[in-house]
């Protein structure tokens, strides 16, 4: 086991040994003022001008080792970086007196081991996070127990922390404070803005520079006296780092540190004991009292300071706390003994990254940890790009992007947009001044302190962001390319090998150009201007109560038809490849007219066909005790409540923002080999003999795709036993599947949840218009 993982099991065991636990190792939180409550939405986007032709986009599972955000592992020197689970982060600690390395001169600095270090990382393609530190209980084995600098010896004054068997300086010593006041000027003058470091913790004070020096606090009635600098002396080091570093992100341990000092300064959070569970009864140190949380954990103290908003312009960073790095998500999205609920620490503390060394181990298709480092930090798809197909001189571009994470992007990197030939070379960029840290979550989790409904309740927050440019064509060649877009990591100037920022769509490749469709270049003289012929016979070979099946026949064109538009009373609802669509999520009883239009690969579209008008079939009603029928009320998933007034939700699917999509009375959730989705029944159902799920797929066979729980139960869905021995078979027309509870060894007595795993390889849509119980 490394050092650094083992320093903190060695204090936790320690902690737990002596009769204040390990809710001592907490400064006492501060008084409590009041939450800021839900934040300002931001202003709506711009919105494209109609003359640009809209170019949809698909969207696909992000990459998990996207730069700046996910799960970090520590440094060490020599170590492969890129083994064991995907990641963009390394984290490493420094002695100051490594740095500070003169025993006479405080204003002489090496900064070798730290260049050494990022050089290191950034030859893998990572960026750093670090922390400097004066206190380092045992050492690392690499860096010092004392890192105090000699040249404060005879200036100031030393304490011994005989629990720890560590040294402290005063930090109240007006030496002491002019000298750390002093390199961190001169810390941030060489590394402010440097591509290699992603955040920098506030650390020096305390224990591992963890601004905590516990027991030796300001609990001074347990005959320990107080190490801590006094909130004034500590705000002059917040201080001197805000005016350090105005570039690079900056985090601080605790929202009340200093009394508070960074809460007006752009300085973020680092949770180092993330959504764990401690004391008996257990509490959790991350969620705040209202979801069992001590009156000490991290987002209490946020609450307490007004500060839960503060993601919203600064990071927050920290450690999944090592005692449960092994079992942190594996239970996910909830928790289970001493891991809280994942999902609520994630989102309510709108974490961007964690150290977790244990990610180590982690197998790189863990579906649980994919979806949580997908929720972790931004998490961006563009939705859709707007362009003539044809220009000439100057073209007008404008893409939508959407974050369906937690967090912004918190960096101004630049966006580019270029051309790539036939033979995938990109020949020309531009750079645009499109700035990605406007792009805020389309979601955001309300604290139940906030009193706006239920856990979880979520807000609207972020919008697709619009951006757009005119960039000029002098010197391109006419003819057909692709139009692309990029996010220039900064660190691909210095490493070769730099993580790309890659969006979460079917068009991203892996040297970070995301695809945005076919253009040409030169108006007639250029690419593919004629449009396909109209396709016909447009016709309805089947409908349900929710859903109409569409068939036509293929159009042609010059080049090759790529795909058709569907559309339903005029808005387009989808596009497909082939000759058929169906169209779900309808009302029963209702009449809906289509028509399709054909394009080709320049983005060319025909006129629409001649019109259908389709009526859907009766609504089928569920008997029995409806668990959800999703008729829009409650309405899923800002209620998040079934029918029984019990918790839903779901998360990780590709649409609705992970939870799914709600339409015509029934729930679609979109797939890639993620996704789960969970209802809560908590009641007796022992009356009833069947679970009935009514149910549809959009291609058929997707019963092998994902696995049901009930009752202490679970199998993947194909495998449940119906009666007469047959197993369950998902068409693409909706059919109430009866799963006989007592025969499959589901309690009927104590149901617990209903949850769905979708982690099975497969990729796709399944619409379920009811879950209900009956005989």
């Amino acid at each position: 086991m490394r050092t650094p993982l083992r320093r903190r099991l060695v204090r936790a065991v320690a902690l737990c040994a002596v009769a204040a636990s390990a809710v001592l190792v907490f400064a006492p939180p501060p008084a409590s003022a009041a939450p800021a409550g839900r934040p300002a939405r931001p202003a709506a986007p711009a919105t494209p001008s109609p003359s640009l032709t809209d170019h949809p986009l698909t969207a696909a599972p992000s990459a998990i080792d996207n730069p700046l955000k996910g799960l970090a592992r520590f440094y060490f020197p020599g170590d492969n970086q890129n083994s064991g689970y995907p990641r963009s982060l390394a984290w490493s600690y420094f002695g100051l007196s490594e740095v500070m390395t003169s025993a006479t001169d405080c204003g002489t600095y090496n900064w070798s081991i730290v260049d050494n270090a990022l050089n290191e990382i950034a030859s893998y393609g990572n960026q750093a996070a670090i922390r400097f530190y004066m206190e380092y209980p045992g050492g690392t084995g690499s860096h010092p127990g004392n890192a105090i600098p000699h040249c404060f010896d005879g200036h100031v004054t030393y304490r011994n922390n005989t629990f720890w068997g560590t040294v402290s300086p005063d930090y109240d010593s007006a030496y002491l404070l002019t000298g750390l006041q002093n390199f961190i000027a001169a810390f941030g003058a060489r590394y402010d803005g440097d591509p290699r470091i992603g955040f920098i913790n506030l650390g020096i004070v305390g224990l591992w520079g963890e601004w905590h020096t516990w027991p030796f606090d300001t609990d001074t009635a347990d005959g320990y006296p107080n190490l801590m600098p006094t909130d004034a002396h500590a705000a002059q080091i917040v201080t001197a780092f805000d005016n350090a570093f105005s570039k690079t992100k900056l985090e601080i341990r605790y929202p009340d540190s200093a009394g508070g000092a960074a809460n007006t300064r752009d300085i973020g959070y680092h949770d180092d004991s993330f959504c764990y569970k401690e004391g008996s009864p257990l509490k959790g140190v991350t969620l705040p009292q209202s979801l069992g949380g001590a009156d000490y954990a991290q987002l209490q103290r946020a609450l307490n300071m007004g500060v839960e908003n503060k993601w919203i312009t600064d990071s927050m960073g920290g450690e999944v706390r090592p005692e449960i790095q092994s079992s942190a998500f594996t239970s996910w999205p909830g928790g289970s003994g001493q891991v809280d609920n994942m999902k609520a620490c994630i989102e309510l503390e709108h974490t961007t990254w964690k150290i977790n060394q244990t990610s180590q181990s982690y197998a790189p298709t863990d579906p649980n940890v994919a979806a949580a480092v997908r929720l972790m930090g931004y998490d961006l798809s563009a939705t859709h790009a707007y362009y003539q197909n044809s220009v000439t001189g100057t073209a007008t571009v404008g893409v939508t992007i959407a974050n369906n994470g937690v967090a912004p992007f918190y960096y101004p990197w630049t966006v580019q947009l270029g051309l790539k030939d036939s033979g995938g070379t990109v020949v020309k960029t531009w750079d645009t001044p499109w700035d990605l840290r406007t792009v805020q979550p389309l979601k955001i989790r309300a604290f139940p302190d906030w009193n706006l409904g239920a856990d979880p309740t979520y807000l609207d927050f972020g919008y697709p962001q619009y951006f757009q440019s005119n960039v000029s064509l002098t010197g391109v060649t006419n003819g057909s390319y692709q139009l692309v877009m990029k996010v220039r990591n900064p660190l691909e100037a210095l490493s070769p090998a730099a993580k790309k920022l890659r969006f979460g769509n079917a068009t991203q490749n892996a040297d970070g150009w995301l695809g945005l469709g076919s253009i040409g270049v030169g108006g007639s003289t250029g690419g593919d201007t004629s449009a396909p012929t109209v396709p016909n016979g447009l016709a309805s070979p089947a409908k349900t109560s929710s859903s109409v099946s569409l068939t036509w026949n293929a159009a042609t064109d010059n080049v090759g038809v790529t795909g058709y538009k569907v559309l339903r009373g005029g808005v387009q609802v989808g596009t497909t490849a082939t000759t058929s669509y169906t169209d779900t999520g309808l009302t029963g009883s209702t009449a809906y007219t289509y028509t399709v239009r054909a394009y080709d690969a320049a983005g060319n579209t025909s006129a629409d066909s001649s019109s259908i008008t389709v009526t859907t079939s009766a609504t089928s009603t569920p008997s029995g005790l409806v668990l959800d029928d999703f008729n829009g009320t409650p309405a899923y998933p800002s209620a998040a409540q079934n029918d029984l007034g019990k918790w839903t939700g779901g998360n990780c699917f590709q649409n609705g923002g992970g939870n799914g999509v709600v339409s015509g009375g029934a729930l679609a959730l979109q797939y890639n080999n993620c996704g789960w989705f969970g209802s809560d029944v908590n009641q007796d159902v022992s009356q009833y003999t069947y679970l009935v799920v009514r149910v549809k797929g959009s291609a058929g066979g997707e019963q092998s795709h994902f696995n049901l729980s009930l009752g202490g139960t679970t199998k993947v869905f194909g495998d449940y036993v119906l009666d007469g021995g047959g197993h369950p078979a998902i068409t693409t027309a909706y059919q109430d599947i009866k799963i006989p509870m007592a025969a499959n060894g589901i309690s009927r007595t104590s149901p617990a949840q209903l949850a769905m795993g979708f982690w099975y390889g497969g990729s796709g849509t399944v619409s379920f218009d009811s879950f209900s119980f009956s005989n």
